[in-house]
Formats: C-alpha cells, sequence, structure tokens
C-alpha cells in the first residue's frame, strides 16, 4: 500500500512518477473552465503515452477554446504505450526512447463520428507529423527548450515529480506563469511556499488535503490493487496548488462558536489564543488566533489575514514568539511529554486541563474586518480589539 512513508522514499530515491486518473482532474478542472478560453496550455511533465492531462485537455480542446495545447515528457517514459496506446506506433521510430513534444492547435470531428474526441486527435498525430517532434534535450521542464515554451505558454497544468515540487513551484512563479498543480498538502510548510500563500501569490484548489489513488510504473514494490496489469496505490495529503482566481476563495467562512477563555487557551508564549478546530474559529474574538493549517482550504484573504505559521523560523521575530522556557519544558516531561522540544526553541506551546500541550501545525491569523455589532460585544469583554488590518 502506497502511503506517506512511500512517498517519503520515492522523494529521496527521485523515483515519484504517481500517475494521475482521469476522474480526479476532471474533479478539479470543473471549477476553471472561463480560464482556459483562447490560451496556451503547457503540461510540461506529461508523457502523452500515460499522461491524463495530456487526455483532459485534448478532448476538451474545443470546449475550452484552447489556442494550443502542447505536452513534453522526460525521455525515456517508464510507461510508453500502456495506456494511451493510440501513440504507440506508427508515428516516430524514437517515441519511447527519447523526449519529445506534442503540439495541437486544432482538433476537428475528422472522422465525422458526430464527436470530438481523442479519435480525432490521433488522427491529427497520425496525419501531420508536424504536431508530434522529437526534443534535443532530455525533455528536463528548466532545459532552454522547454524553458522557451513555457514562455510561449499561458497557464501549466500538470502533476510535476513531488521530488522536485518546491524547486517546480518556485520556477514556474520566478516566469510569471499561471498554473494549476497536483501537490502534497505538506507544500504549504515549506520555508519558500508558504510566503507566497500568506502573501495572496499562491493558493489550495478545491480539491485537498485528500487520498488519492494514483498509477504507478511496475518498479514500485507496494500498491493497493493491479487492474488490467497495472499498479495502482493510495497516498494521502494531496491536493492542488494555484494561482488561478476560483470562486471559493471568495466566500465567507460561516464562525458561529463564541469566545471563551475555557475552550480557547491562551499560548504561554504568544499572545494569541488556540483554536483546535477550523469550525470552532470564534465568532467575536478579534486578536491572533493559532488554527490548524486545514484553514487553508477554506481560506479568504477578505475575510482573514495570515500573519505567520509555527515551525517557519522567520514568523518567530515578526509574531513575537518566545522561548519555551525551562519552566514549561520541565512541566511537560513530568507529564510523559516526549516530543523533541528544548527549552531554547521558539515554537507555540500551551497548557489546557493543567497538561502542557505542543499543538500541532498551526497557522497564525487575525479577523481582516469586523462588524459593528461584533466589536460592540467584543468590547463589552476583558480583552482589547487590535487594529484591524488595512
Amino acid at each position: 500500500m502506497a502511503n506517506n512513508k512511500t512517498l517519503a522514499n520515492a522523494k529521496k530515491a527521485k523515483k515519484d512518477e504517481f500517475y494521475t486518473q482521469l476522474v480526479d482532474i476532471e474533479n478539479e478542472l470543473v471549477h476553471y473552465k472561463h480560464h482556459f478560453k483562447g490560451k496556451i496550455v503547457f503540461c510540461n511533465c506529461d508523457d502523452p503515452y500515460e499522461s491524463n492531462f495530456f487526455k483532459y485537455f485534448a478532448a476538451n480542446f474545443n470546449y475550452l477554446g484552447l489556442k494550443k495545447l502542447i505536452a513534453t515528457c522526460y525521455d525515456p517514459s517508464p510507461v510508453a504505450g500502456r495506456q494511451l496506446d493510440i501513440f504507440a506506433e506508427g508515428i516516430l521510430p524514437e517515441i519511447g526512447k527519447k523526449a519529445y513534444k506534442i503540439e495541437i492547435t486544432e482538433v476537428t470531428d475528422v472522422n465525422n463520428d458526430g464527436a470530438i474526441n481523442l479519435a480525432d486527435v490521433e488522427y491529427l498525430i497520425k496525419n501531420d507529423k508536424n504536431v508530434l517532434s522529437m526534443l534535443e534535450g532530455n525533455g528536463d521542464y528548466k532545459s532552454k527548450e522547454c524553458e522557451e515554451l513555457l514562455n510561449e505558454a499561458d497557464i501549466v497544468v500538470t502533476n510535476p515529480p513531488f521530488s522536485q515540487l518546491n524547486e517546480y513551484i518556485l520556477f514556474l512563479h520566478r516566469h510569471g506563469k499561471k498554473f494549476l498543480v497536483m501537490c502534497n498538502h505538506n507544500i504549504v510548510h515549506y520555508t519558500e511556499i508558504f510566503p507566497l500563500i500568506k502573501n495572496n501569490e499562491l493558493w489550495l484548489g478545491y480539491n485537498s488535503n485528500k487520498t488519492v489513488r494514483f498509477a504507478m510504473p511496475d518498479y514500485y514494490e507496494k500498491w493497493d490493487e493491479i487492474i488490467d496489469g497495472v499498479k495502482y496505490g493510495k497516498v494521502p495529503s494531496i491536493g492542488w496548488i494555484t494561482n488561478l482566481d476560483i470562486k471559493k476563495r471568495h466566500e465567507d467562512l460561516i464562525l458561529y462558536k463564541t469566545y471563551n477563555e475555557i475552550d480557547y487557551p491562551k499560548y504561554e508564549n504568544l499572545d494569541a489564543i488556540d483554536v483546535e478546530r477550523v469550525a470552532d474559529i470564534p465568532c467575536d474574538y478579534f486578536g491572533i488566533m493559532g488554527v490548524p493549517d486545514t484553514l487553508l482550504d477554506q481560506y479568504n484573504p477578505a475575510q482573514f489575514e495570515i500573519l505567520g505559521a509555527d515551525g517557519i523560523p522567520e514568523y518567530a521575530d515578526e509574531l513575537n514568539i518566545g522561548r519555551i522556557g525551562e519552566d514549561w519544558m520541565f512541566r511537560y516531561r513530568k507529564n510523559g511529554g516526549t516530543g523533541h522540544y528544548t527549552a531554547n526553541m521558539r515554537s507555540i506551546v500551551l497548557t489546557k486541563e493543567g497538561v502542557p500541550k505542543k499543538p500541532y501545525s498551526r497557522i497564525f491569523i487575525r479577523r481582516r474586518q469586523a462588524e459593528p455589532h461584533q466589536i460592540a460585544i467584543y468590547e463589552q469583554g476583558e480583552h482589547s480589539l487590535p487594529m484591524a488590518a488595512e
């Protein structure tokens, strides 16, 4: 069975060819149709022998109103002809041995069957060899020829190797490209990615932090099942990251809980309250809150301001997170705590129900605006109202 350990081992070995199923692509892409009209889409980690990303955009070329579809692969393909075998024979003898690109600018109902589908794409490729051509290099997305294709493209959509995810996202960002990329949810904690999320340059897509079933190369030793000779394994914590504007990031999270000192204890080394679940964010509190990173699945930048994240050192000074301290460490160990913490660490800690705790994976937020009636309720308490962010 594929799991986080499998993913970690694959990342370490630089062998992470996880092939996305069409249904998972469709479930996400259904929300982005308006972004694609008249655009050039580039799938730069996608061998059409296997890539369902290429299959999706080729089959929906006219529906989406694409100007052009480009796909490039890294050589050699470990799965050439295994599923999308319409490309496997009779085109170029080098296929499966060397990197190549496919460029499609028109998909018409050439076989007159009343439908526009992959059969028409197959006809185009087999009857116009200029559509499919070999690359000079190995097809790496950073290579000069692939970078030139990137410069031509408007939007990049793909599932990149997770071992290169951080580098890949930063590469697209530096080029100023719009993109929608499948990712591991842990990307929200990457020290170079989180600031982009904080500054509203990146955000999570619609399907976030889910367990996804991928097709895997034959050399993978663990899987869940084999269907028609193909290995499939489940990988947890998978989602999408994008800089394409989407409807859900403009929808307010509905808040209904009210603040009290028992359910929302303060951290011992940061002037902020701890919120255990996103659903428990209080509607009448306007100070700093530490919340689970799953808030990013529902984050509206007009409703909340992201201030930082626990575990990313650069925010310790900005937020004035104090050191854990000898007293907390003593009580923590006395209560059986075994986590790898030291008194000099600057990571948020609290004591709840008399037990010293270290909350897991918190990001720090503040309400960006408050309704007058909420301010009135808040000011009746013993706490002061911080200035709302501009």
